[in-house]
């Protein structure tokens, strides 16, 4: 397998995998999605909340926005040794304010410093006059196979690499360049691919070629592959906790085979 990364930063990554099948393309993607461990809000403890919000929208709220988050230092609460949380498993942030004004997710205050919303403007609810919101909420970590709020991927996707040929019989018309919703081509002497990666497999090009010199394929055993993470943690660590996983299960399986031969 080869790996060729376009894009990274620390919430977006866009790579080329070559020389692998659909259904480890595909596996990478559900593990990104199930398997990666994050921090996210799953309790909360209302003390006063006289907003119009109800106490379950308002937990609901707050579960879903994204934590940073420290794996180095937290374990997943199925795998502690305590029995009612303690600081390995869990984190406490706190809220309290009074109207009027708008509460963001920045005026959350952690017990942990490294355990912050990873956006500080995500608002929560607007308090008018006289109007108060006291809580806790505690945070866990877990994988996103048991609820979305521990996805730390928010959006994840993959398509065939596509294989774009211009014959020596174009000529240069620049209907396919007009055609192109991406911009594939550039036109010259003749029509030519500059970015290949970005084809769409619309097939504009192919059917305004009236000389039917442009023709677009997949390489079946490559795949351009995207994701954006919620910021909870970098998408660099988001692939190499993933691929990770995958080795691991792939490896019980085969232990599993042996087992059982």
């Amino acid at each position: 397998m080869e790996l060729e990364v376009i894009e990274l930063s620390d919430t977006y990554a866009r790579f080329v995998m070559s020389d692998v099948s659909t259904a480890f393309a595909n596996a990478l993607r559900r593990i990104m999605i199930a398997e990666v461990p994050k921090i996210a809000i799953d309790e909360v403890n209302i003390y006063e909340n006289t907003s119009v919000v109800y106490d379950e929208q308002l937990a609901l709220r707050l579960g879903l926005i994204p934590l940073k988050t420290d794996l180095e230092s937290y374990v997943l609460r199925s795998e502690c040794k305590c029995e009612n949380g303690c600081p390995s498993c869990q984190v406490s942030l706190t809220l309290s304010v009074e109207g009027p004004k708008v509460v963001y997710s920045s005026d959350l205050v952690s017990s942990d410093k490294k355990i912050v919303p990873a956006h500080g403007k995500i608002p929560i609810v607007k308090l008018t006059e006289g109007q108060k919101l006291v809580l806790e909420a505690i945070a866990r970590l877990e994988l996103g196979r048991e609820h979305a709020k521990w996805q730390t991927v928010v959006a994840c996707g993959y398509k065939n690499m596509p294989k774009v040929k211009v014959a020596d019989s174009c000529n240069a018309c620049g209907k396919c360049a007009d055609a192109c919703p991406r911009g594939v081509f550039l036109m010259k002497e003749k029509a030519v691919v500059k970015n290949q990666i970005d084809c769409s497999f619309c097939m504009l090009c192919e059917k305004e070629c009236g000389v039917g010199a442009i023709k677009v394929e997949k390489d079946r055993r490559a795949f351009v592959f995207t994701f954006e993470t919620d910021g909870s943690l970098p998408a660099k660590e988001v692939l190499t906790i993933a691929a990770e996983a995958l080795g691991e299960k792939a490896k019980k399986f085969k232990e599993s085979l042996e087992k059982n031969a």
